[in-house]
């Protein structure tokens, strides 16, 4: 379940199945990158600062995003080219990826208390970013499936994110399930869900407790950015993440 709270009087949407980790998307009351709004810059850089006020941290820490599937371990002082997805346990930094209609997923193992954010556009869904990403997470930490929460953020739906049939093909074998796509009804195009096609794949990872958004970005684009709705001209929102420290049981 999602659910909207506020920073500094400003919205953000929050998972409820991520309650034990600092997390939150931003909305276009809070942007932190400018994107293609070169105007939004000193708002985002004063936003930066309320954000890492608000998490107590120096370091906010975020990639380059290309469309690829490449993933990083986040270290502060170290800038990241061409990376989709970032990979975090030092708990006195915090990451974020931007979006404006891809879909944003936060990775929380929530026993071992490591997280990520990854960057699913059509082409990083192609090139599985978010099960690369759970399997770097296995690798690097140890992290198993079954302790691992997502949380699906809001992203273009199904309803607008009309594809034609090279892209819709190319998809298509992505995951060994059927149910994300249907006929837009002409011109050989293909309605795809890509939130959906997200969620199946992290399912055929292993993971099964994941928080699913229902906000469309184009449909509620007061609330988000969307590159379609507003044809490439728009800043972004972004996916947030900080570990909390624990008590010593």
């Amino acid at each position: 379940m999602f659910v909207f709270e506020e920073i500094n009087g400003k919205k953000v949407l929050k998972s409820t199945m991520l309650e034990g980790v600092e997390h939150f998307f931003t909305t276009r009351e809070l942007p932190l990158f400018h994107g293609d709004k070169p105007e939004l810059a000193e708002e985002c850089a004063k936003n930066c600062e309320i954000v890492k006020n608000f998490l107590n941290v120096k370091y906010l820490i975020k990639p380059v995003q290309k469309h690829t599937s490449n993933i990083e371990r986040a270290q502060s002082g170290m800038d990241f080219e061409s990376v989709d997805a970032l990979v975090v346990d030092d708990k006195n930094i915090a990451i974020y990826l931007n979006f404006a209609d891809c879909v944003p997923v936060i990775l929380w193992d929530e026993k071992l208390n490591k997280g990520a954010i990854a960057h699913a556009g059509w082409r990083g869904t192609e090139m599985h970013i978010v099960p690369k990403t759970v399997e770097f997470m296995k690798e690097l930490y140890g992290s198993k499936p079954s302790d691992i929460v997502a949380a699906i953020g809001p992203a273009i739906s199904k309803e607008r994110f009309e594809v034609d049939e090279p892209v819709f093909l190319r998809l298509m074998g992505c995951v060994d399930r059927d149910g994300f796509w249907e006929e837009a009804g002409h011109d050989d195009k293909y309605l795809i869900d890509l939130k959906l096609l997200n969620k199946i794949q992290l399912e055929e990872t292993g993971v099964n407790r994941i928080d699913l958004c229902g906000y469309c970005t184009y449909d509620c684009n007061d609330i988000f950015f969307s590159y379609r709705k507003e044809c490439g001209n728009t800043a972004r929102h972004s996916a947030v993440l900080k570990l909390k420290e624990r008590k010593c049981q």
